[in-house]
């Protein structure tokens, strides 16, 4: 069977909440799932125009929370409205405080949150590329000082279904389990 090109499913999406603030210091939250590393350090989200875009021009910095299991319906909640009808921060209830290192607010809901600055942002071809300059950790989350993906329980997007996905089961080892056929 073939499908529709723009419909095409490349896994996994992960599920994003970029923190701005806008001119008056009003923090925003949007959901945003088309992401990548895109280098060392480097981070390149997609985003089409939003309030989050025009308070990152201004303000030249946002964060990054990886949206988890346990923050889905306020992660769900700040991809309905856009901030620039209502302040979602306020509405969801959640928590935030100042990045150390950057001019954009930490949800403290979100176990792990990148600080990042804007190093390119492409309002034709509609990406955002950062530069992470600090990462904050929930102990929670942590085993031997690294983030457990098994502790943290990431969302991805199934475009497919329009679900939310929990990522953390561990199937194999990188680097190792292709050695038996390597070894033949």
């Amino acid at each position: 069977m073939e499908f529709d090109s723009k419909k095409s499913v490349i896994v996994p999406e992960g599920v994003f909440i970029i923190g701005t603030y806008d001119e008056n210091g009003v923090p925003n939250a949007m959901n945003a799932a088309w992401g990548i590393q895109s280098d060392f350090g480097e981070i390149t989200l997609y985003l089409a125009k939003h309030k989050t875009t025009e308070n990152l021009k201004k303000t030249g910095a946002f964060t990054v929370a990886f949206a988890t299991k346990s923050t889905l319906e306020i992660s769900d909640y700040f991809g309905l409205e856009s901030g620039a009808d209502v302040n979602k921060i306020e509405k969801a209830g959640v928590h935030v405080h100042k990045s150390t290192h950057v001019n954009a607010p930490v949800i403290e809901e979100y176990p792990v949150t990148l600080e990042c600055e804007v190093t390119e942002w492409n309002e034709e071809k509609e990406y955002l590329r950062g530069k992470i300059i600090a990462q904050q950790a929930d102990e929670s989350v942590l085993t031997d000082g690294k983030i457990d993906l098994g502790k943290l329980q990431p969302l991805m997007y199934d475009a497919s279904f329009h679900v939310y996905r929990v990522i953390g089961e561990v199937a194999g080892t990188a680097f190792k389990d292709g050695l038996k056929i390597k070894n033949r």
